[in-house]
Formats: structure tokens, sequence, C-alpha cells
């Protein structure tokens, strides 16, 4: 794993007085007087470096004096974040950002402890982020960001705002005009768009692990199947395809893409693409057993954890304040176009005047957190490419979401 160390030794002439420094006393025995030592080792996105050196920085230069620090960062996926700390929790990072859905496990593995001054935390976030970053009321993580989520880009050069309301609209607008409308179905956290709001359930049991799902429920108002023949139909339009994030942004840049589902994240390159043309919305409905089906989306936070098992608990409980400040949470908006956490940071005229910001705050009136277990991505990931490749095996609908169901409540 790739890293790189920050050392900063600082004088301690900066913590006092300069006369103070000239007649330094000495202890008894004619040493001096020794700082301690403060080696901290921070996780974080690999896209995050450049900005985590910059908040390093100030971070030493404000405690000056107080300490000599070594920061290590290293970059550690915020997805899976949980499972590579829970493998060596006592060799593990002593500050690490991850994604919301692993608090709770995090917390029960011993992982984190409850946060000390939970009540200023919680008066300075968004009360979404400090549910996210809660277990039964209980604040065991920093919020970070509070915009994990995915909503609709479009190329306004070629959509009206009348037909951005309706996915099979925008599909005839793109095959009209030979591109393309992707979404990405290779990812159950998107394809959670199509269940969502069908009144078809899926989340996670009393015992935090393991997945309740009707997903394929063939007695309720919108049953399973109809969710899946209209995934086939919307598969079999020439203008729908199925991409990742990064094919998503290539069809963007080269002209192929006018819209797709992604989020915040990919905000600064979509404009730099699009320019004036960038438009950001809530997701459109889709057709579904004779209606029409708003998309629904999963949403979530970005949390900053301190390990339990850190070696200096007071420091690395700062850091993560300070990762986490109102001025940080600015600065990484500024920086990588994410959306804060902080109520004061969200509530900027900066933030408020994003596109991106306005469409996923747009989007979370239908938006739930993701709160699922383990077992829900791969059979999920499984029944979407299948629908997204027109069903080529030829099998009953219910029969496949049948299988998707099991899979994702198996104990």
């Amino acid at each position: 794993m790739g890293k790189r160390i920050f050392l900063a030794v600082l004088s301690t002439c900066l913590l006092f007085p300069l006369a103070a420094c000239k007649g330094q006393e000495s202890l008894p025995d004619g040493s001096q007087p020794q700082r301690e030592s403060v080696a901290l080792t921070v996780w974080g996105a690999e896209e995050d470096e450049a900005l985590l050196e910059q908040i390093f920085a100030s971070f030493q230069d404000h405690y000056a004096g107080q300490a000599d620090f070594q920061i290590t960062y290293q970059p550690q996926s915020e997805s899976n974040c949980k499972d590579v700390l829970l493998g060596d929790l006592e060799g593990g990072a002593d500050v690490f950002a991850f994604a919301d859905d692993q608090v709770a496990a995090l917390a029960a593995a011993g992982g984190l402890d409850p946060i000390e001054n939970e009540a200023a935390i919680r008066e300075a976030s968004l009360p979404a982020s400090v549910e996210a970053a809660s277990v039964e009321n209980t604040l065991y993580a920093y919020p970070l960001t509070a915009d994990n989520g995915y909503f609709l880009y479009y190329n306004k050069a070629f959509f009206s705002e009348e037909d951005i309301q309706s996915l099979e609209r925008m599909l005839e607008v793109a095959a009209q005009a030979g591109k393309l409308v992707t979404m990405d179905w290779s990812s159950a956290w998107y394809v959670y768009a199509f269940f969502g709001n069908t009144g078809l359930e899926v989340g996670l049991n009393e015992d935090g692990l393991t997945n309740y799902c009707t997903w394929n429920s063939a007695a309720s108002p919108i049953r399973g199947v109809d969710v899946a023949q209209a995934m086939l139909n919307i598969a079999a339009s020439p203008a729908f395809s199925n991409l990742t994030d990064v094919d998503f942004l290539t069809g963007v840049r080269d002209g192929t893409v006018i819209a797709g589902v992604s989020g915040v994240w990919n905000s600064v390159a979509v404009e730099e693409a699009w320019g004036n043309n960038m438009g950001a919305a809530k997701l459109p409905a889709y057709t579904c057993g004779g209606r029409e089906v708003q998309m629904a989306s999963f949403s979530g936070c970005k949390l900053i954890g301190v390990n339990a098992y850190s070696q200096h608990p007071d420091w690395a409980a700062r850091l993560a304040e300070w990762i986490t400040s109102e001025e940080n949470q600015r600065l990484r908006f500024q920086v990588r176009g994410q959306g804060p956490a902080n109520v004061n940071a969200a509530n900027s005229r900066e933030v408020q005047s994003s596109l991106a910001i306005a469409a996923l705050l747009e989007q979370s009136n239908y938006s739930q957190l993701q709160r699922v277990g383990g077992k829900f991505w791969d059979p999920v990931t499984e029944f979407a490419t299948s629908m997204a490749q027109g069903n080529p095996s030829g099998a009953s609908l219910q029969a496949q979401l049948d299988r998707m169901v099991e899979g994702v409540t198996a104990r």
C-alpha cells in the first residue's frame, strides 16, 4: 500500500515567548523537557491525497509546539474500509474515512468508541448526517460529507425540463440524436433506483447482518416481475447503455453520452466537458406496471472514524475533528466538489449554488439511507446484469427474482 509521510518536528520556541526560549529551564538531572511524539496513520480516498496534505499541514501549524507529529497517509477505499480495519484493528489506521453503512459493524466489533463531545458535533452537523453516523442514537463517528447519493446529469443542449421528467422520453430524445443515456446496472447500489419507490422492500434484520427483501413479491400492487420487465424495456432501447462511472465520464467527454446517473464526485469533470450546458436534476420517473414510478436512490454520508485501539486517542480525535471542521468541509467542497455535512458549510451561498448539490437535495426526497448487509450486492448485480443484457438465458423473470432474493436474504 502506497504511503506518504508528513513529518513535522516543531520548535519549542513556537510554544513559548522568544524570551522563554533563551532561558529554558532544565530538569533536575540537567536534561531538557521533551514534547510528546505523536505518530498517526490516516486512511483516506486516493483522490483526497492532495487535499489531506493541506489539511495535515494546517493541523500541524495549529498545534505547533504541543507535540512532535508524524502523520502517515495511506490510500484506502472508503467502501471497504471496515473489512480492512477489522482484519487488524490494532495495526489499522488511527483515523479513517468510511461510508456510513459500515458504522454499526465497526461499533459492534469494538473498532469505534462513542464520540466524547457528541453534543457539539450534533449541533454542528446536518441531522441526516448525524443519523448516519449513529447507532441507536449514540454518535460513533464524525460526519464529513452528506452527498453520498446519485441523481441525473443531462446535457441541456438536447433535453428540455419536461423531457427529463421521464426516462422513456429521455431515451426517445437520445435515440433520435444517436446518443446515449447511461446507468450502471453492474452496481446494486444504483439498481435500488428501480425498486425503492414501488412498495417492494429491502433492509437489515434486527441482527444487523442479514437482510429481508420482498423484491420478488407476486402479490403487491407493483410486482417484482413488473420492475424486471420495465428494466428489460429500458435495456432494449438503442439509446440506453449500462456503463460504469468511468465509462460514463468517457462518453461525456467524447460526446456519445448526453445523460447519465452519477453523483457529485463527477460534477467538476462533467461541467468541464459540457460547460454551461451541464444540467443536474432529480432522477426521472420510469414506466412500471402501467404507471409512472419516481426513481428512488440510496443516500448516505462519508464519515471519519477514530480507531478505538489508537495509541494516541486524544490526538486522533483532534485530527478527526480538524478534518471535519467547518473550514475544512468548505475546503473539501472547493477542491473536490463534495457536499458538506456541516450545517454552516452546507448552507453557504457557494454550496447552495452548486447544480449537483441542488439536484442531490431534490433527489433526497426520494431516497433512504443505505442499510443493507453484505449479501445484498452480488445477487442484485447478477440479476440486473441479466436484465441489462436482455435476459440472454431466457429464464422466467419470477425465477430470476426468486434466485436474487434467496441470495440477498441468505444467512
